[in-house]
């Protein structure tokens, strides 16, 4: 028990030791032993560090997550250490809707038929969507979380005890300051008490000069300790801080990660929608060409199987429309109506606006995706999947 009590009293001197000495810097009653220029540098890039990191994954919750009802309910699921309810998605609930609808209508209609194959496919959407958000989850999120609430706790734990050890320093130097400016104060006394007054009082001034100067050597021991202390933090805290290095790079491969994930996602889903127009485009033009007033004599192809875009689906020989193996085997010109917006990406390819009428062949040799299309004086290739051939 008196143990116990001897250390709080101990930690309470220092506590109060380190308060006046706060305080006092404050004030600018006392001096600050500054720290070294590369340590602040660590300092201020662990702090920046910090603050992007924690923002990147914030920004990063919303876009994997952008209802804030459900991110704030998996926040309290995780807080309370449960397993998140599994629930489908908006993709999934809307695939659920279609194929139900679908089924409803008759799948021998081809509106029902319709229905069921895009509810299928927006089925596919949803688990491809959970299977990003999970890889994301673990491969992005976490890596950025577990140095959040893991090593920079460390930076600031070890940060906080150097501000302590600085502060334990100071005071010491300030108590340094103080014993010694009382013993010259001391050392004047007695030579002045040694003139003018009896042998007695020489005797008591000399020891109190004596106390003093144990004061100056009691404190300039502790100034050795707590510097000694402080170097030793100092050091430790550098090391932590130059680690920051290495979570950059541990970063950027997450990062990359994340890339990838993404990557992969997008063109999985590139890929489902592009199956899915290749499946309606079998149905009847009547039931899909929305474009084409009724009773229009004008026949075209069927409507290309993929959106605009920089990489064209390679169509196969016996895909083709008749009209365009017509005007591949006479090597003549048709006109054709542009779909879509196209800008060229090179000089031998040309520009197009959507619903304008042009000029377009056959070249011997060009891939099988392309036509030479003109307008006027203007010619270069065009992708077919953009042309609807016109009588």
């Amino acid at each position: 028990m008196e143990f116990n009590v001897r250390r709080l009293a101990a930690d309470a001197g220092t506590f109060l030791s380190r308060a006046v000495q706060f305080t006092e810097e404050k004030f600018g009653q006392a001096e600050k032993t500054e720290l070294d220029a590369h340590l602040e540098t660590l300092l201020i890039r662990a702090e920046s560090t910090k603050h992007w990191t924690e923002k990147i994954m914030k920004q990063t919750e919303v876009v994997l997550q952008p209802n804030p009802n459900v991110r704030m309910e998996e926040f309290l699921y995780e807080m309370l250490d449960k397993k998140v309810p599994t629930r489908a998605n908006n993709h999934e609930l809307l695939g659920e809707c279609m194929i139900d609808s679908g089924h409803e209508f008759g799948p021998g209609t081809a509106y029902g038929s319709a229905l069921i194959k895009c509810g299928e496919t927006e089925k596919l959407l949803g688990s491809a969507e959970k299977e990003f958000i999970h890889s994301s989850a673990i491969n992005f999120l976490t890596p950025f979380r577990n140095f959040i609430e893991g090593d920079f706790k460390t930076i600031s734990k070890e940060r906080k005890l150097l501000q302590n050890k600085r502060l334990d320093l100071d005071a010491a130097k300030n108590r340094m300051k103080k014993a010694r400016v009382a013993d010259a104060r001391s050392a004047v006394s007695i030579l002045h008490t040694y003139t003018h007054t009896q042998l007695t009082s020489l005797l008591l001034f000399l020891n109190a000069g004596q106390l003093w100067a144990e004061e100056v050597q009691q404190a300039e021991t502790e100034l050795r300790i707590a510097q000694s202390e402080f170097d030793r933090q100092a050091e430790i805290t550098r090391l932590l801080l130059e680690g920051i290095g290495s979570t950059h790079a541990h970063h950027l491969r997450c990062l990359n990660d994340f890339v990838d994930a993404q990557a992969a996602y997008y063109a999985q889903c590139y890929q489902y929608m592009v199956n899915l127009q290749k499946q309606l485009g079998s149905f009847p033009s009547t039931f899909t060409n929305n474009n084409q007033p009724a009773g229009s004599s004008s026949a075209s192809v069927s409507v290309p199987s993929a959106p605009p875009a920089a990489s064209l689906p390679t169509l196969p020989p016996n895909q083709a429309s008749p009209a365009l193996n017509e005007l591949r085997s006479t090597s003549g010109t048709r006109k054709a109506r542009v779909l879509y917006d196209y800008d060229a990406a090179s000089s031998s390819e040309l520009s197009l606006l959507a619903d304008e009428v042009i000029t377009v062949s056959s070249v011997p040799g060009m891939d099988s995706d392309w036509l030479m299309g003109q307008r006027g004086n203007q010619k270069g290739k065009v992708p077919i999947t953009y042309l609807e051939l016109l009588n």
